[in-house]
């Protein structure tokens, strides 16, 4: 597959990193734009790091406006917040806290949204381009049958309903166009770190791994995809 113009959203993060270095070698051709709210620094002059606050809907319009003109191939918006030091996934409807459920919807969802917002008319209009945003098994509805978690799997159900949306009205704009939502598995990473003493033995996957995994997705994709949400494997997550 030839790409020329890819943007990363999340580029200081493990996956978005990973993404970023993977995308690098496996599309010699393409042109990086990676933006985050740190400060990336990679050594391949063909990745054009940029700011980016998924918090700050001023700085998703900003790096918008610094792509060239000429149409993006693919979009992968590869942040994400399931904790900090003030919020921790809910074991109970007791832990719920209004300022811990706005700030994952802000980064999970609201975020995300603005990139779509001001990134999707930059996609091509006549050939095939994605748009992709990571999202989380736990955000299926239907799949969901342990419950807690209720903010982060909140966001991440409507971030898949956001995706959906999107999706029907790019393919107004462009029949080969797809928008779809990601599920990386448990990477080993700053996001999972206290939750990994529960993964299974092989499903706690490195970054690069999954990125590859979720690249080789991106690239089987069809347009009579657009809309779903796709494991690292390829397997559809229902909704």
């Amino acid at each position: 597959m030839t790409l020329n113009r890819i943007v990363i959203v999340g580029a200081s993060g493990g996956i978005g990193r990973a993404l970023v270095e993977q995308s690098i070698r496996r599309y010699p051709e393409a042109q990086i734009f990676a933006f985050s709210r740190g400060q990336a620094v990679f050594s391949d002059a063909r990745i054009e790091p940029g700011y980016l606050d998924l918090e700050k809907p001023e700085s998703i319009k900003a790096a918008a406006q610094t792509i060239p003109d000429g149409g993006l191939d693919r979009v992968i918006v590869a942040s994400g917040m399931l904790h900090d030091d003030a919020c921790q996934p809910e074991k109970s409807w007791r832990d719920l806290e209004a300022d811990a459920m706005l700030k994952l919807y802000a980064v999970n969802t609201v975020g995300p949204a603005l990139v779509l917002k001001h990134f999707a008319p930059l996609l091509h209009r006549r050939k095939p381009a994605t748009f992709a945003a990571v999202s989380a098994r736990v955000g299926s509805i239907s799949d969901n049958r342990l419950g807690g978690w209720y903010s982060y799997r909140a966001s991440k159900a409507a971030l898949n309903m956001v995706l959906k949306s999107a999706s029907i009205e790019y393919a107004r704009k462009n029949k080969e166009g797809v928008i779809v939502g990601l599920h990386p598995g448990t990477v080993d990473s700053s996001l999972s770190a206290p939750f990994q003493a529960n993964v299974p033995e092989g499903k706690l996957f490195s970054p690069a791994y999954s990125a590859n995994c979720l690249l080789d997705v991106l690239d089987e994709l069809r347009p009579e995809q657009t809309g779903q949400c796709f494991a690292w494997d390829g397997q559809p997550i229902p909704a």
